[in-house]
């Protein structure tokens, strides 16, 4: 089961989850072309390995499983996946 990066990352793209992903599933990263024309960092649910370590680094508790996502934010669990199908 993948994370999934949710509103509170909007307008903040804090880049912390970036740096201790250990299998570099979240982008854009902050030296990637599409950094400054989108709103927040997204998870990729084919790579994520579920290893918690975004979630610690997260400073805005923006990052959840995806079976715990609440449901005012159950839209997030697409956008995340949509931004790779791209």
């Amino acid at each position: 089961m993948a994370y999934v990066i949710n509103e509170p990352c909007i307008g903040v793209k804090d880049a912390s989850c970036v740096e201790v992903c250990p299998v570099d599933c979240i982008h854009p990263t902050p030296d990637e072309a599409d950094w400054d024309t989108v709103d927040q960092l997204f998870i990729d649910p084919d790579e994520c390995i579920d290893c918690d370590a975004c979630v610690e680094a997260c400073p805005v508790d923006a990052i959840t499983p995806e079976d715990m996502v609440p449901e005012r934010w159950r839209r997030f669990i697409d956008l995340n996946a949509a931004y790779y199908r791209r």
